[in-house]
């Protein structure tokens, strides 16, 4: 990888170099050195000394931009052939940032000195992160471009820190350094010309500064010696990420890098006839039709093009080719045609539909014919596989909505609150399908004018240990749609690792430690309240105590719980267990769901008699639910004097740790302001002097989540192959916990509306669930949007 500029530098332009007997040698000396190094890591980890004594510096460092212009590296020499990256993001608002932004030399007398960086810019800081940490203390600092000879672009930063002389940097030492830039710009454009470099499809690691021409030698060398492939030695040994991996090789190939997706939809028509086999021998696998051409990935797309191998197998498409790392086409094929090493009943998904046969199934066969056909041994293994990979992927629920007529049945699965594809079945086995999961659930197989309901005990089929919840719904056209849930049987999550902000754990864990009364969560279906009962079971079993549930269905077990499904048709309802429990000394007792008068009156009634009583409600907010009891005909004071507390609780979506940092304006964090205070105009506080209120809220907040400099950052989602791309991953509970005060009893006991209950709960420190999100959004938890999304009334 060696390159030199024939021309050195001419007399004249060693007139811009400081003062002495030896500059002018000096200079020239380093001139050399920056053209006779032979990489860039040379350049910027050995030349960076000579040019350093050259302006009496006590520091320099030379940045160059990566490749996405995204931020500065630095190359620090760690070893005799290891080096150490040095990133720093590219913003105007430190002092490297804004002089390659703005195209700009930046010399600064103090870098502590607020004033004189307010000179360049109001937005300009200095981090003082490593001074902190190292004890050195930075004071001059001299920021140059490196800028393209030819077109004027930003290639990179020279920075000298501290004149040795504690003085600030001279126009002399300014003139020099520009000098050395020029010189490091042709330096740095000569050795990053494709046609003089690239010599392997992984040369692009170096010129992103991802790793050193030396590293990259000695992995080559390595993968020679273990027999391996040279990107495992890259991955496992130096710790190169895959997407890195994957852009050199775009950049290589002049292809789009397509990583490994998790929810990829497998395309079953390009599928069909082609065996596993064959795509691994030929490395190339189609994975998308789109308006613009059939997508075909590959690891050496101009082999195969060469070679007209995707041509020959598809002669009636435009090709377009889509380059990826060996592990994650290795994964895709696995993804689409299933591993070698699956267990019994988990196989290769498309090769079990290519099994089933061609669409031979009569449309309009009767029970026997479907039976029978849902009793086909790839059909089994089908249905299998689908629950597992669900089960394994994380997701809630399945979906299965065939169509009428050719169209084929699609499978969607839930994975945090939203929807997703999975896979596409051929339109002749939708009811066969349907009828295999009827018979898993034990429902009526010729029954499809009427829904039904029931179960799969999945351990019967397969040796893995989940409950799924099925319900049958008959669809236009003659169909059945089936939609499952998954009841994985699993572990309760600690009380503290709910995502309660301190003053609502704090007040939740006063208020159920109480002996007896009742407490209650609310909220709409799938927000999550028989976790957070299991998770304030938790928190209560002990020894000492006798705790039943009556739950619709068990979905989560604990022990020392004394656990009771309920079953409808042996009799088993809510009200008859509720009073079996009064019977069984019970010391708490959770009940599924408060659903009609009977079942509440007996909560009541048991609350009153010494027993903590535990329940949910299908309410929106936390006043609401006391509304919608008193509307049963509950006495108002035997509720109010039961009544200890209501949580309502919603779920959204939880920003991805790739997650973009950002400071927040002083427009977008006053529309918080004031969007928090929406519901706080009508307590007395804020009703006294509301520009007062909003602004002790602004100063609470700018204490809580603020810098040094008063700013508040937030985050915004960006996307990545951990989140789908979606920029959001798993969920984030969001609460408004009313405490049942003596000021709130009263309200109950005289019948207020919601709106006077809201009054006296948020006086009393209660916060709504939009308010609650809004400080996981200045918590970085999640974004504004989420929040809204979910709070909307």
């Amino acid at each position: 990888m060696s390159a030199t500029v024939q021309t050195p530098l001419k007399s004249k332009d060693a007139s811009n170099i400081p003062e002495g007997s030896n500059a002018s040698v000096s200079f020239q000396r380093v001139t050399n050195k920056i053209h006779d190094a032979s990489n860039l890591d040379e350049i910027m980890a050995e030349v960076s000394k000579d040019i350093c004594a050259l302006f009496n510096a006590d520091r320099l460092t030379i940045y160059s931009l990566s490749t996405d212009k995204s931020c500065f590296v630095s190359r620090i020499k760690t070893g005799l052939d290891s080096f150490q990256d040095l990133q720093m993001p590219v913003t105007e608002k430190s002092v490297i940032g804004f002089a390659g932004l703005q195209k700009k030399v930046v010399n600064i007398e103090d870098v502590y000195n607020k004033t004189e960086l307010k000179k360049f810019s109001a937005s300009l800081t200095f981090s003082n992160d490593v001074d902190k940490r190292t004890g050195y203390r930075t004071k001059q600092m001299l920021a140059v471009p490196i800028l393209n000879p030819n077109n004027r672009e930003l290639i990179g930063v020279v920075q000298v820190i501290n004149n040795k002389n504690n003085e600030p940097f001279s126009a002399t030492t300014v003139k020099g350094v520009t000098e050395v830039c020029q010189t490091l710009a042709v330096a740095f454009t000569q050795r990053q010309h494709p046609a003089r470099l690239i010599k392997s499809k992984y040369d692009y690691l170096i010129f992103d500064a991802v790793i050193s021409a030396a590293e990259l030698d000695l992995a080559t060398r390595s993968a020679r010696k273990k027999g391996c492939d040279l990107e495992d030695v890259l991955v496992d040994e130096f710790q190169i990420g895959l997407p890195l991996i994957g852009k050199a090789l775009a950049l290589f190939f002049g292809a789009k890098y397509e990583p490994f997706k998790a929810d990829r939809i497998k395309p079953m028509d390009l599928l069909r006839n082609i065996k596993k086999d064959y795509v691994e021998s030929n490395a190339l696998l189609p994975i998308d039709e789109t308006k613009d051409g059939l997508v075909v990935l590959a690891l050496d797309p101009e082999q195969i093009k060469s070679q007209r191998i995707a041509n020959t197998i598809f002669p009636k498409h435009k090709i377009i080719y889509a380059v990826t790392t060996k592990r994650e086409f290795t994964a895709t094929v696995e993804q689409f045609y299933g591993s070698s090493q699956d267990e019994v009943g988990t196989g290769d998904i498309n090769e079990m539909l290519f099994n089933l046969g061609d669409e031979h199934v009569e449309e309009n066969s009767n029970e026997v014919e479907e039976s029978s056909a849902a009793s086909d041994n790839e059909l089994v293994k089908l249905v299998n596989k689908i629950i597992i990979d669900a089960y394994r992927m994380g997701v809630s629920d399945i979906h299965i909505e065939p169509f009428s007529g050719k169209e084929k049945t699609k499978i969607r699965f839930r994975k945090d609150g939203s929807l997703m594809p999975y896979i596409e079945i051929p339109s002749s086995y939708r009811n066969p399908l349907v009828t295999r999961i009827k018979i898993m659930c034990d429902l009526d197989i010729s029954e499809k004018r009427r829904p039904q309901d029931g179960k799969i005990k999945f351990k019967k089929f397969y040796p893995l240990d989940i409950e799924l919840r099925v319900a049958t719904i008959p669809s236009a056209g003659g169909m059945e749609d089936v939609v499952m849930r998954i009841l994985a049987a699993g572990e309760p999550i600690p009380l503290g690792k709910m995502g309660f902000t301190e003053r609502n754990l704090g007040e939740l864990e006063k208020i159920i430690s109480k002996p007896y009364g009742l407490f209650f969560v609310c909220g709409p279906t799938g927000s999550g309240k028989t976790t957070t009962l299991h998770s304030i079971l938790k928190y209560l079993n002990r020894d000492e105590t006798k705790i039943w549930t009556a739950e619709d269905p068990v979905e989560i077990t604990q022990k020392g719980l004394r656990q009771v499904q309920i079953n409808v048709k042996a009799g088993l309802t809510f009200p008859v267990i509720m009073r079996s429990f009064l019977r069984a000394d019970p010391d708490i007792i959770m009940v599924g769901e408060m659903r009609d008068k009977e079942t509440t009156s007996i909560g009541i009634e048991a609350s009153l008699t010494g027993h903590l009583v535990l329940a949910t409600l299908h309410t929106n907010s936390a006043p609401e639910s006391v509304i919608r009891l008193l509307d049963m005909g509950m006495d108002p004071f035997n509720f109010s004097d039961a009544l200890l507390g209501v949580l309502a609780q919603r779920l959204t979506k939880r920003l991805c740790k790739c997650k973009e940092p950002y400071v927040a304006g002083d427009d977008e964090v006053n529309a918080l302001v004031k969007e928090y205070c929406e519901e706080l105009r009508n307590i007395d506080h804020f009703k006294a002097d509301p520009e007062a209120a909003m602004q002790e809220i602004h100063q609470q907040w700018i204490e809580r989540y603020g810098d040094e400099n008063g700013q508040i950052t937030l985050h915004k989602p960006v996307g990545c192959d951990h989140c789908n791309n979606s920029g959001f991953s798993g969920r984030v509970g969001l609460h408004e916990l009313m405490t049942a005060s003596d000021a709130l009893k009263k309200n109950v006991q005289e019948r207020a509306r919601v709106a006077e209950m809201l009054v006296t709960a948020l006086g009393e420190g209660m916060r709504t669930l939009k308010q609650d999100g809004i400080e996981k959004v200045l918590q970085g938890v999640t974004d504004i949007h989420q929040v809204r999304t979910v709070c909307i009334k």
